[in-house]
């Protein structure tokens, strides 16, 4: 009889802080790959059925791991996590988000995990200062030390990284040309319906021109930035107004609000949808006014969608943006510059139209679902046989 071992599936876990995460960026990912391995992923939630309703049908096995720092805690997640990883004897762990890649990372390291992967989307430390930007950064030097191998989701972000001491160059690898899953195109796309329904529904009037952020609600979002870039063009323009649409965070919404004073009944607030490709579909323009990202999936999805964005120059966005021509660039935190971008599309409809069309094109060109979950399956066959993984970035 025939060894079965030499039949035997690869074992590949991925782990994350929480449920949205998994739905975010990994559906895809875990799709196609439990068709080849045996996958199981370990997170956060209290509903380890959440899969199934979407006909994925994976192990999901709960374990509380925390945001934000809680020692305690912790520690029990990273025994449970050791003690997982032992059991069931995985070829691969992968992590994603800061903390559970630290915690992935060295209990796939203490109990032996012959790869371990870690997904950068962002640094939560270029923002900060003093002790915790120390505190931050060499969070992220020791989990990518304990990685065997390091997937950032943006080259610009890989050469940042690498210029910083982070991870060698041999160590990091983007898929395709950027982005954790790529975008549905088949979801996000020009819709008349949708865009007729979300501004019905709202009370905007079809020929306003409407900007929209979509995602949490920070300050390194740079959503005070906006308010007063939209305060000063709806100051000047009276057929303009605001959607923002995301978790609310850090109680900004009433920041927003006051900075914003007279207009603030233009702004259009939603804290959370399952139907983010409808509110693209209604808007005119997407802006991204962050200080700081991985790659900015919501350009794309913007782009696919067929309407211009306009995003801060930083690492992470210029991988989505190419300024002028899929979109408009400005220096972060400089709410004029923003303001006279935003006026320039408001008063050239073409231009808006143009940019949009050779947005959506390059977002069906480069970034599709389909193109990056293939990626994904070459780097972790090629992982998997022990050669080293070629750059995935052309």
């Amino acid at each position: 009889m025939e060894n079965s071992n030499k039949c035997a599936r690869k074992k590949v876990c991925f782990v994350t802080t929480i449920e949205m995460t998994v739905r975010a960026f990994l559906l895809e990912h875990i799709r196609a790959m439990s068709e080849i391995y045996d996958v199981c992923v370990i997170a956060n939630t209290e509903n380890p059925d959440f899969l199934k309703p979407l006909e994925i049908n994976v192990i999901v096995i709960p374990v509380v791991i925390e945001r934000k720092i809680y020692l305690l805690h912790d520690i029990k997640a990273l025994f449970r996590l050791y003690w997982l990883f032992r059991k069931n004897g995985f070829d691969v762990v992968h992590s994603i988000m800061t903390k559970s890649g630290l915690l992935g990372m060295v209990a796939g390291f203490l109990a032996r995990v012959p790869n371990r992967v870690h997904t950068f989307t962002g640094q939560l430390w270029v923002t900060q200062s003093g002790f915790k930007h120390f505190f931050l950064k060499s969070i992220d030097r020791l989990l990518a030390f304990l990685a065997t191998r390091i997937l950032v989701d943006s080259n610009s972000q890989r050469d940042f990284i690498i210029s910083e001491g982070i991870v060698s160059g041999a160590k990091a690898y983007v898929l395709a040309r950027g982005s954790i899953t790529g975008v549905n195109t088949e979801k996000f796309r020009p819709n008349s319906q949708a865009r007729a329904d979300i501004r019905a529904s709202l009370g905007i009037s079809d020929s306003d021109v409407v900007f929209l952020f979509l995602g949490r609600l920070t300050r390194d979002k740079g959503l005070l930035d906006l308010a007063r870039a939209f305060s000063k063009v709806r100051n000047r323009y009276n057929n303009v107004d605001l959607m923002v649409v995301g978790p609310d965070e850090e109680g900004l919404r009433e920041r927003i609000l006051e900075i914003c004073g007279a207009y603030s009944d233009m702004i259009y607030f939603e804290d959370y949808t399952n139907i983010p490709e409808s509110y693209m579909a209604a808007a005119d323009v997407f802006c991204l006014p962050s200080y700081r990202e991985g790659f900015g999936n919501v350009i794309i999805e913007a782009a696919a969608t067929g309407i211009p964005a306009i995003g801060t120059r930083i690492y992470g966005v210029t991988d989505t943006i190419e300024d002028g021509v899929t979109g408009l660039l400005y220096e972060p935190r400089d709410a004029e510059a923003l303001a006279s971008l935003m006026e320039r599309l408001i008063k050239n409809a073409d231009l808006r139209k143009e940019i949009g069309m050779k947005a959506r094109t390059k977002a069906l060109q480069d970034y599709s679902n389909e193109k990056v979950v293939s990626a994904m399956l070459d780097f972790y066959e090629i992982m998997i046989a022990g050669k080293n993984n070629e750059c995935m970035c052309n």
